[in-house]
């Protein structure tokens, strides 16, 4: 595994690269997922103006505005701030590169270094706004076009869609958020991808309204982007090992170098009694511990044992057993090997993303493709729950996840809107 950049560059190409443990692996992959989907989203909105069937709004913006002082301000927080942090990390170094996460969020950093780059940045923000002032203030009015409001959907969506992925994650995780509240929230992990595009969904459409974009087309323009984000953002949960992984595949077992051998399913518990300390951690009952055994079969011998079962050594959370022969944070691996089910996601979503992108142009009645993106994502992600970690509900004998009940209503949503798309297509061409 490859909890930052630093390892992922000296495991794959030999570099021993110590500036690179800065980049988390997972926070890397979010950014380019929200990249990849902001230009998938961009060049669909485009496509749809060119048809015709997306249009700009006139906006009045004032130019030649005298220099404010708040954004002056503002623009010298920003430097003192980033200058602080940067240049601690610099002077630094030793302490800051061995946990730079925690680093960041103490307040440890450099006087110095915020003062320097407070003054730049506020320099450098006077003089811009100097040089685009007039002798007078003007009023002029522009035609913006939905694909230039892609930079306010990825913002709103980035900001909207981790104050609802930690929300729901902490919902679904209460007894651990009481005991913790701070740690929980302050923290990059724990994070609930559904929680995260509810949240985003109800605040980018508020906006979308806002600036009369039509919603069906907007939404139908977003599902190809959504699942290519997810694929891509799940790729951050596998090769980071943030814990987003399935349950044990008894039918192999890790050993303390992270190699995955098989076993016989039925000496399950017996390995388990080997690393009873970690496993009493985790489970409060040994007898109870979520477990399904699965051999390679014999048709699918050119895939390797860990597509089907891994022990995610040097793990970004560090859960496990200490490894062999190894120092620094990241030494731990899974005594017993899991189902890698995000990995599971990344094929299953990028497969996806290419039926939607292939399809966009061939289905014409707006909200359709949204459906369709809706209940697959939704299938998708409720049949893989089944051999995932998460906590249960007790709903009326049946004992679904969080994530369980929001797929099965995405789903049904799906198939919803498809209906009713159709009904409102139907009826305006009926009336035309």
């Amino acid at each position: 595994m490859y909890p930052n950049l630093y390892y992922a560059f000296k495991d794959l190409f030999g570099l021993d690269l110590p500036f690179f443990k800065l980049f988390q692996t997972f926070g890397f992959f979010v950014a380019i997922a929200f990249l990849a989907a902001a230009y998938v989203l961009s060049s669909e909105l485009k496509r749809k103006e060119q048809m015709g069937l997306l249009h700009g709004v006139q906006e009045k913006i004032t130019v030649g505005k005298p220099v404010g002082m708040t954004e002056i301000l503002l623009h010298t927080l920003l430097g003192f701030v980033l200058g602080y942090k940067i240049l601690g990390v610099a002077f630094n170094w030793e302490e800051a590169s061995q946990d730079f996460q925690s680093f960041i969020l103490s307040t440890k950093g450099s006087w110095q270094g915020g003062i320097v780059l407070a003054i730049v940045f506020g320099f450098f923000k006077y003089r811009s706004s100097k040089k685009q002032q007039l002798p007078k203030q003007e009023v002029r009015t522009i035609m913006v076009m939905p694909h230039q409001r892609v930079p306010d959907f990825t913002v709103q969506a980035a900001v909207a869609g981790l104050i609802g992925a930690k929300i729901f994650h902490n919902l679904e995780n209460w007894n651990d958020f009481v005991q913790d509240p701070i740690g929980a929230l302050t923290s990059f992990s724990g994070l609930t991808f559904y929680g995260g595009l509810i949240v985003a969904a109800v605040v980018i459409i508020r906006y979308a309204r806002s600036k009369q974009i039509n919603i069906f087309h907007l939404i139908d323009s977003s599902g190809p982007a959504l699942m290519l984000a997810y694929g891509i953002g799940r790729m951050g949960c596998h090769f980071s090992g943030d814990g987003d992984w399935g349950i044990y595949n008894s039918s192999y077992v890790t050993d303390a170098t992270g190699k995955v051998t098989q076993v016989d399913p039925s000496k399950f518990q017996e390995v388990v009694k080997g690393s009873e300390q970690f496993f009493t951690r985790q489970y409060a009952s040994l007898e109870h511990i979520p477990h399904a055994p699965f051999v390679k079969p014999g048709a699918l011998s050119f895939l390797p044992d860990w597509f089907f079962a891994y022990g995610y050594p040097h793990n970004v959370i560090n859960e496990g057993v200490q490894m062999a022969d190894c120092t620094g944070k990241y030494c731990s691996v899974l005594p017993v090997a899991v189902y890698p089910t995000a990995l599971y996601e990344i094929i299953a979503c990028l497969i996806l993303f290419f039926i939607l992108w292939s399809i966009r142009k061939k289905i014409t009645v707006p909200g359709v493709i949204f459906g369709i993106y809706l209940m697959m994502n939704g299938a998708e992600r409720f049949f893989v729950e089944k051999i995932r970690v998460n906590t249960k509900y007790d709903i009326f004998g049946f004992h679904p996840t969080q994530a369980e009940i929001i797929s099965t209503l995405l789903v049904i949503g799906g198939a919803v809107l498809i209906w009713y798309s159709r009904k409102v297509f139907n009826a305006a061409k009926t009336r035309s």
